[in-house]
């Protein structure tokens, strides 16, 4: 019935392997055999392509398929600091290459902690499943979209969404991906966050959006709270480990599997996964040598 889709390049493909195994633990044995992965990337070698599907494989899960893509012709790194053009393979999924009638995005720096295919049962054709993003979660009241509320004064105040994780039918891959392509053609001057900047545009004046509970990508915060109070500012909830999240996302710049990251409460349970799934790749043979990560 679905497909979990994932893009990695070679700096992320420890963290890859960790999502696959995350995705895996999130799922019954009989869900994993009847689920699909599917993977772009533009720069994964054969070995590296073959780790990941004996993964995929050991875990449980019963189809896998990697494809090589290349990024939108439009596609432009407003912020490049620490995010590649790798980003934006996330509008390159078409439904000859996923083969299931829904896909579930999910990036590659995350945890996945329970069943991401529960908002499947209400998404209808057409639409597209987001959760609000916890930095920006208003048009015109952040740094995302710059100039976007000024220019249509009717979007100020609408829910920004992150594109961490998402939920679509296959079949409207195609009208998804020409949709960012037309927002980064026609709109570049309001691009700040790449290609979710240019997915909001989108979904802002397509209105084809169902919203998803905040539980289903929760944002990791104790890392920022390590350096300063400005979260604070921006997030009302209690900024404490959320035992209810079923998705812990790790974004900006810090990331769990990089040994000068904040040892929070999230970050060692990501940290133990990731030596359970380095486990996995050491029974999987001398055919693949670890790759670099937390040992």
């Amino acid at each position: 019935m679905y497909a979990f889709g994932i893009c990695i390049d070679r700096h992320y493909l420890t963290p890859g392997l960790a999502t696959i195994a995350s995705l895996a633990d999130s799922l019954s044995p009989s869900a994993r055999e009847s689920a699909a992965l599917r993977l772009l990337s533009f720069d994964l070698g054969a070995s590296e392509v073959l780790l990941l599907a004996d993964l995929a494989k050991r875990v449980g899960f019963g189809s896998f398929a990697l494809a090589r893509r290349s990024p939108l012709r439009s596609a432009q790194m407003a912020d490049a600091s620490y995010i590649t053009v790798t980003t934006y393979l996330r509008f390159e999924f078409t439904p000859e290459f996923v083969r299931r009638p829904y896909l579930i995005y999910v990036d590659a720096d995350v945890l996945v902690r329970g069943d991401l295919t529960t908002p499947l049962d209400a998404l209808r054709p057409g639409e597209v499943g987001a959760v609000r993003d916890e930095f920006n979660p208003a048009v015109g009241r952040c740094p995302a979209l710059p100039g976007a509320a000024e220019r249509w004064p009717l979007l100020r105040d609408r829910p920004y969404y992150n594109a961490g994780l998402l939920w679509a039918h296959t079949a409207d891959l195609p009208r998804i991906r020409q949709g960012v392509e037309q927002a980064l053609v026609r709109h570049h001057r309001h691009i700040l966050h790449n290609d979710q900047d240019a997915l909001n545009l989108w979904l802002l004046h397509a209105g084809r959006v169902r919203a998803v509970d905040a539980a289903y990508n929760r944002f990791e915060v104790g890392r920022y709270l390590e350096r300063g109070n400005w979260v604070h500012r921006v997030v009302t909830r209690p900024l404490r480990s959320d035992p209810a999240a079923r998705l812990l996302h790790f974004v900006g710049p810090e990331k769990p599997w990089q040994a000068a990251c904040p040892s929070t409460e999230d970050v060692q349970e990501y940290r133990t996964l990731l030596k359970r799934t380095l486990r996995h790749v050491r029974a999987l043979g001398a055919a693949h040598p670890e790759p670099v990560g937390l040992r």
